[in-house]
């Protein structure tokens, strides 16, 4: 059973209080890197793995995307992506992500956002993407940063007053399973190194283009001053990759 704690009432209504899921793409600290990654989508057609409220999915429309499919595990991130636009080109698919099976060379772009730490084979989806994706096509995606998984408590080291001491890593090359808290539910992560997400990329068949570990912007530190502390240590990972035209 693939896990979907977001059809959980309680665990989506406090899903729904955080900045990004109120307001989008902007809220997001690491969006202004991602999306520096993302190839022209003009007259392309696009697969989002793990849509959620679909920002990522309008985004690529109003780049003026041929066509976007989306997919997600949890019906309750699909009906608010769907109340969200009523756009005919933006097809919205209830699945689990280790279960897409689409055709061969099917989609330009693949794009994916904090999605993969919640699967348990990062290879099978790879060699999944690989297929479905154009030669010459172009896969980008962030996932929660190893140095931020690799313990079960994800959390900073406080001192007696509560002050952030620094962010504390262990069992880094242990890959597996996390059992740790996120919002209000205990939830299960896979935690992978840095070094097997990008040999699992290069034995499907892709080639590197990319590799950011993203701080927030200028604009978002001074809005956001607290957000000074993500200087400390790496949340996100992000990765664009490429499948290669055949010589």
């Amino acid at each position: 059973m693939k896990q979907n704690k977001y059809d959980d009432t309680n665990f989506f209504s406090a899903y729904e209080q955080m900045p990004r899921s109120i307001k989008g793409l902007d809220a997001a600290g690491e969006w202004h890197v991602l999306k520096a990654l993302i190839p022209e989508l003009r007259n392309k057609n696009v697969l989002d793995l793990g849509c959620g409220f679909g920002w990522h999915c309008r985004f690529a429309r109003e780049q003026q995307a041929s066509s976007v499919v989306a997919v997600d595990i949890s019906e309750k991130m699909l009906q608010k992506a769907r109340e969200k636009t009523e756009d005919p080109l933006i097809s919205y698919i209830k699945m689990p992500i280790e279960d897409i099976n689409f055709s061969d060379s099917q989609f330009d772009v693949v794009i994916s956002s904090l999605a993969f730490h919640y699967i348990k084979s990062f290879e099978a989806i790879c060699k999944k993407i690989y297929d479905c994706l154009k030669p010459g096509g172009t896969f980008v995606f962030s996932v929660e940063h190893p140095i931020f998984t690799s313990r079960n408590k994800q959390d900073w080291h406080f001192d007696d007053h509560g002050n952030r001491l620094h962010w504390p890593v262990d069992n880094y090359q242990s890959e597996g399973v996390r059992e740790t808290t996120f919002l209000t539910e205990n939830v299960v992560k896979y935690h992978r190194t840095v070094s097997t997400y990008i040999n699992d990329l290069i034995d499907a068949g892709f080639s590197i283009r990319a590799v950011k570990e993203p701080m927030p912007s200028v604009e978002m530190l001074k809005s956001v001053p607290e957000m000074k502390d993500e200087n400390r240590r790496p949340m996100f990972l992000i990765i664009s990759v490429e499948k290669e035209i055949a010589s």
